[in-house]
């Protein structure tokens, strides 16, 4: 790669961690495509995308933490179960060819494109009816909201599969779980869901360094933009409309779906 394609790259894998920090998410439907563009084989791609996510929601974590907006117990419970998905899909990973797994990373890119686009006013109230163990009511600072823990679960260790095997961290899903499903305020829903999308690319990075599937030097060379781009994406976060950059996002992941598909089939 010249130095001016390089440069170039760098810039891009900057901006993708500054505008997906700011919703919440690890940008990993984009580290992966990118590195591809620029190319880098799928599984190397994942797997490095995967340890990016991990710098970006430490490097976003710590600023949401600040402002109040993560549920800590609801984020390490999901987690539990999404991080051991996670490993197995990226320990799994290498039993599926490179085209099957970006024609499945085009179809994830679609779905979350849709609920990025779709406008959803969807809120879960709190009955005072018992629930049963799994029902969670869950308080942070003046917002009240319930979680269907026996829901909840076994959607994120879906997810969290699925996370592992292409190399993202399910946080461009997780945001539209909180909130719909949930009801979670979508500003906590965001802050909780950087953090939980380190924990789940941990886990997904895990499996597939335990599968022998990761080039260091590309990837510590990214560290310190992914970290800055962090930083500066989720300060932002805090003052921008996210609805009209979640609507932006959705189209333009629209098209980004497309042209994996048509371009792997090209192949």
């Amino acid at each position: 790669m010249s130095a001016l394609a390089f440069g170039l790259f760098y810039l891009v894998m900057f901006l993708v961690a500054s505008v997906f920090s700011a919703l919440g998410q690890g940008g990993g439907v984009l580290y992966t495509p990118v590195q591809l563009f620029f190319g880098f084989d799928f599984h190397t791609a994942a797997t490095t995308s995967l340890l990016l996510i991990m710098v970006m929601s430490l490097s976003a974590t710590m600023i949401f933490h600040k402002a109040a907006m993560v549920d800590w117990p609801l984020a390490i419970a999901l987690e539990s179960s999404t991080t051991t998905g996670a490993f197995l899909g990226g320990l799994y990973s290498g039993h599926f060819s490179g085209r099957s797994l970006t024609y499945l990373f085009s179809g994830v890119i679609a779905v979350a494109a849709f609920f990025m686009v779709k406008r959803f006013n969807m809120q879960t109230r709190c009955s005072d009816r018992p629930g049963g163990f799994y029902r969670w009511r869950r308080r942070v600072g003046p917002e009240t909201y319930c979680v269907n823990l026996a829901l909840a679960l076994p959607i994120s260790f879906i997810a969290g599969g699925i996370s592992g095997l292409i190399g993202v961290s399910g946080g461009i899903l997780k945001v539209p779980m909180l909130v719909l499903l949930f009801g979670v305020p979508m500003n906590i829903a965001v802050g909780s869901s950087a953090f939980m999308v380190g924990l789940t690319a941990t886990g997904g990075f895990a499996g597939n360094l335990a599968a022998g599937q990761f080039d260091w030097r590309i990837a510590l060379v990214l560290v310190p933009a992914i970290f800055l781009g962090a930083q500066i994406g989720s300060r932002t976060s805090i003052k921008v409309d996210k609805a009209k950059m979640k609507i932006f996002f959705g189209y333009f992941l629209a098209v980004l779906a497309v042209f994996l598909a048509i371009r792997t089939v090209l192949q």
